[in-house]
């Protein structure tokens, strides 16, 4: 790997940290609303990366307005309890920190609602090795991960692509850095599979956390 990159977009649910209960508790809860009920949460594990309202239509047939409810209804309880069930991978704040050290510039670009993307760096003291955040907003208007890179380029103003690289575990981080003129890195510790990736389009595929450092 003779290529070096001097900036990294992380993605943050299945990359940095592991939100599955948080989050399937949180899609149970508005699902529960619509007479719903899922007693495998692992159904609902595909929630995880890609914008809600496309989840809630793709998954269960949900129109725009019942969709636009169900997020109401999800973030009821992700606000209060579910943004913190959850748990940072082992081998992150040493990767990290490691990066950092080496002057590498890091931002998260997660189609998370900026809100709770704070809180929850905060939450697990990450925010320190962040310079940048770029989330979804709350009202939808920026959610697909292109969308959310485009927006995070625009405020890094770093003019070469070629020196960014985006680390995420779905397609869709895979596709948005494609789709903005990025180099990717799948890993395989969160919840896109091996071909996913791989069919996507990734770069590198990576098996864990210390495998980041060797590509700056």
């Amino acid at each position: 790997m003779n290529k070096r990159y001097d900036h990294c977009l992380f993605d943050l649910d299945g990359t940095l940290t592991d939100p599955a209960i948080g989050i399937t508790n949180s899609v149970m809860h508005a699902l529960d609303k619509f007479g719903i009920h899922v007693n495998d949460r692992s159904e609902l594990f595909p929630f995880i990366g890609p914008p809600l309202d496309h989840s809630f239509m793709t998954f269960f047939g949900f129109s725009p307005e019942d969709a636009a409810r169900a997020i109401a209804y999800y973030r009821e309880y992700f606000s209060v309890w579910g943004l913190f069930e959850n748990e940072v991978y082992d081998g992150i704040p040493e990767m990290l920190s490691e990066l950092k050290d080496r002057g590498v510039v890091l931002a998260i670009a997660t189609s998370k609602p900026y809100e709770f993307t704070v809180r929850i760096l905060e939450h697990f003291d990450l925010m320190k090795y962040f310079d940048h955040i770029g989330a979804a907003t709350m009202d939808g208007s920026i959610s697909r991960k292109e969308d959310v890179i485009l927006n995070l380029l625009d405020k890094m103003g770093v003019e070469d692509k070629a020196s960014i690289l985006m680390v995420g575990d779905r397609h869709h981080d895979i596709d948005g850095a494609k789709i903005n003129g990025l180099d990717s890195a799948g890993v395989l510790w969160g919840y896109g599979s091996e071909a996913e990736l791989q069919t996507a389009g990734a770069n590198y595929l990576l098996q864990k956390p210390e495998d980041i450092p060797g590509l700056f």
